[in-house]
């Protein structure tokens, strides 16, 4: 059997450059992919890219670097087919090109609309871990919520798995200064991975400093399988039936 992907998280651009993108990632052995809503605009396009394609499938949500627009909106985006998550989520200190105190309240409402739901809450959050685990914990952590592009070493790690969050580990994992990160990857159970890109940004070496695309999901995976010393087919297995029983993908 042909080992086959999952990106679980990139940003699809729509019309004819998209097109490229997923016919690329389909002859890399990227058969699924979830395209990521960062505003309500960016959502809208998100719900029309998995429509225009068999197997890509969509999240709606407001980026807390646009927390400040609100999610006025989102929840009408919600009974659109195909859409399986919402998010991406959270908080942004390293920036805050939103006030945090703002940031805060719409990362609550986005948890709110995931457990309402019951869909799966996809968090961006750096720099801001504590008040992250605190909003969760106060709020109620959605059964399933990934943190995408995890960012954070072994100590942030198990406070997301003693949650039952999911740890999505994207191309950074690559970076030579990325240490914490590949120990935190290294200690957590392959059934708690996912495997993502988080395209255009953020291209794993070898291809660091190009644009992203979900193509490139697979060396992700071989990272991580160099970390767990198991063979990359294994990591393409385990991370793909972890992200179809996360988003639900059988049923989408």
């Amino acid at each position: 059997m042909a080992t086959t992907w999952i990106d679980n998280h990139c940003h699809i651009p729509p019309g004819e450059d998209g097109d490229v993108w997923v016919e690329a990632a389909r002859a890399a052995g990227v058969d699924e992919m979830v395209t990521v809503g960062v505003t309500h605009e960016r959502s809208v396009e998100a719900v029309a890219v998995a429509a225009r394609h068999d197997r890509v499938y969509a999240t709606v949500g407001v980026h807390p670097h646009d927390a400040t627009d609100g999610i006025d909106g989102i929840a009408e985006l919600i009974g659109s087919p195909k859409v399986v998550a919402i998010g991406e989520a959270g908080l942004d200190y390293h920036y805050d090109h939103s006030p945090r105190d703002v940031q805060k309240t719409v990362f609550a409402q986005h948890i709110a609309l995931a457990n309402e739901h019951d869909l799966p809450l996809v968090i961006h959050t750096r720099d801001a871990w504590q008040d992250t685990f605190d909003i969760l914990d106060a709020e109620g952590t959605p059964r399933r919520t990934v943190f995408h592009c995890f960012t954070g070493g072994p100590d942030e790690a198990r406070g997301g798995l003693d949650r039952g969050i999911v740890i999505s580990v994207s191309g950074i994992v690559t970076f030579k200064n990325a240490q914490d990160l590949r120990d935190a990857v290294q200690a957590c159970p392959l059934n708690m991975l996912m495997v993502e890109t988080d395209s255009p940004y953020l291209a794993p070496v070898p291809h660091r400093g190009k644009k992203n695309q979900p193509a490139n999901v697979v060396h992700v995976g071989e990272a991580v399988a160099e970390l767990h010393g198991i063979a990359v087919s294994e990591v393409a297995f385990a991370t793909t039936e972890r992200a179809r029983t996360f988003y639900g993908l059988d049923s989408a």
